[in-house]
C-alpha cells in the first residue's frame, strides 16, 4: 500500500511540473524581444560587444540591449530616445 501512495505522489509531482513547464512555454511565446527600452543593468540579454547577457547594459535605453515585453507592445513603448524596436537600434 505504501508503494502505491509513493508512486501516486511521484506522478502527481511530475504532472504538476509538466503543467508548469507548459504554462511557462506558453507565456514565453506571448513575449517578444524589444530593443532600446531597458534601464541600465535591467536588460534580459544582448547588450552589444563585450557584454555577457542579462543585466549587462550600461546605459538606460541602450539600443542594442533587449528585454522581453508582451507581444505586440514593443513599438508602442515610448522612451526619451523614441519608441522601442523589434530590431537593434543604432547608437
Amino acid at each position: 500500500m505504501k508503494h502505491s501512495v509513493m508512486i501516486a505522489a511521484v506522478l502527481t509531482t511530475a504532472l504538476a511540473a509538466a503543467a508548469t513547464t507548459a504554462q511557462a512555454s506558453e507565456d514565453e511565446a506571448k513575449m517578444e524581444k524589444c530593443y532600446g527600452v531597458s534601464l541600465a543593468g535591467q536588460n534580459d540579454c544582448k547588450a552589444g560587444p563585450g557584454t555577457t547577457c542579462a543585466g549587462t547594459s550600461t546605459v538606460d535605453y541602450q539600443g542594442n540591449a533587449w528585454t522581453y515585453v508582451p507581444e505586440g507592445t514593443c513599438t508602442s513603448i515610448e522612451t526619451p530616445n523614441g519608441h522601442g524596436s523589434l530590431d537593434p537600434i543604432e547608437s
